[in-house]
Order: C-alpha cells, then structure tokens, then sequence
C-alpha cells in the first residue's frame, strides 16, 4: 500500500498578481502565462475569478491547487446562500471579508497539516459601500491593504505603486498603474507575460477583462540598451 503522498513543490505556476483600490473600487491585474519549471506551458490561462458577481479571486502560485480552493470557495458561496436558517428569511451572500477570513482559516490549517496549497491569494470586493482588498498567503498569513502584490510584484511593483497611488484614483489612472507595473515585471521577471488580464470589483459587481497583450514596443529603447558597446560604433549593442 503506498504511503500518503504530498506535494512538496509547485509544477505548473503563474507569477504575480498586483491590486490596488481606486476610487470606485478595486482593480487587480494578472498575466495569463502558466510555467512548468522554467517552459512556458500555457499563454492563455487565466488566474482571476469572479465568486457570485461580488469578489474576485486572483492567485499565485501552483495552478491546480488554485483550481481546488476555487472550488472550495463555489461551494461555500452556495451553501451561505441556499442552506443556512438566514437564508430562508433574507437574501444572503458571501462576502470578501468573510472568505478572506475562511481562506486564511484553510491555509494555516493545510500548512499545519505539512501539505500547504502552494499559493499566495488575492481577496477583492465591495461591501457596505467601501472597497475591501486583502491577500493571504501559503502559511495562513493576511494583509489588508490599499496596495497588494504577490510574487515577484512584491519586490518590483511595489515600488512603483507605492511611488504613485493615491487615495482618489481614477479608473483609468488606476488600469495605467497597474499596466506599468505588469510591463516592468514582464521585463523582469522571466515567468511573466506581456498578455495580461484585467479585474475590477465595484458597487455593480465584478468585470473581467479578455485577455490582451500590453504595447511594450518602446521597452528595450532605453539609452543602456541602445549604446554603443565596445567601441564598435553601434556594432554589439541592440
């Protein structure tokens, strides 16, 4: 009889999620590029899901494990709203704050258990009319914050979100934000994709964005790439 086996690693992954509140609601971003090892496996899969029109779920990490918190989660959204005493009497429904408490609850309970799903969470939604956006990582830990950013985003985009954020964005200055720092972790980080999805979450419910490949056609003219190296008049530079 084989032992009890456990995933010691991550195989096939997806690299950063980056977020941020606006003023409105919350918006998050996400590549759609799966890895297995350093081979890019997938270039069209996406990361971010939509949990009863009201929260959006974007994730790092191994995919599979992903796939089975967010069935985790579809079935806790149903049984909130079909199967409890309150349910009879009022329209009830998940809310962010909620889940982000239970998946932190599940993670610390899986990493207790010396077989973690190997994923960093991000939890957005709106509720009683205020953004909420918090993440919740592989070892049960929760942060909630304005700005949030998991993978390499928490080494190079927050940076530039924390440069550039302010309180009272726009909806657009917020999806321009978010779009510099998916370029710069697509030149930086050698799992990210230049094709990309975008997620909001307001009072009128979630949207999730086709997929689309960001403009990076003026990314390798900066001086350093485009000087002359050598000596050679031009000759060994880009």
């Amino acid at each position: 009889m084989a032992g009890r086996q456990h995933t010691t690693r991550p195989m096939v992954t997806g690299t950063s999620v980056v977020g941020l509140v606006y003023d409105g609601g919350v918006l998050l971003a996400a590549d759609t590029l799966l890895s297995y090892g350093s081979m890019a496996k997938s270039f069209n899969t996406p990361r971010m899901v939509s949990v009863d029109n009201r929260i959006l779920l974007g994730a790092s990490g191994e995919f599979s494990d992903f796939q089975e918190i967010v069935n985790r989660v579809e079935a806790l959204a149903l049984q909130e709203t079909t199967q409890s005493m309150e349910s009879l009497y009022d329209q009830r429904s998940l809310s962010a704050k909620s889940l982000w408490n239970y998946l932190r609850a599940v993670m610390y309970q899986k990493r207790s258990k010396f077989d973690p799903y190997w994923n960093d969470i991000v939890v957005a939604g709106f509720e009683d009319k205020a953004p909420f956006l918090g993440v919740v990582d592989k070892l049960g830990t929760t942060l909630q914050e304005n700005l949030v950013a998991t993978g390499f985003g928490a080494y190079l985009a927050m940076p530039l979100l924390r440069e550039k954020w302010r309180p009272d964005l726009s909806e657009g200055e917020a999806r321009a934000l978010l779009e510099d720092c998916m370029k710069v972790l697509f030149y930086r980080d050698c799992r990210a994709s230049a094709r990309i999805q975008l997620a909001k979450v307001t009072s009128d419910g979630c949207i999730i964005s086709e997929p689309y490949d960001l403009d990076h056609s003026n990314g390798w003219n900066a001086p350093s790439m485009i000087r002359a190296v050598g000596d050679l008049d031009g000759d060994g530079g880009w």
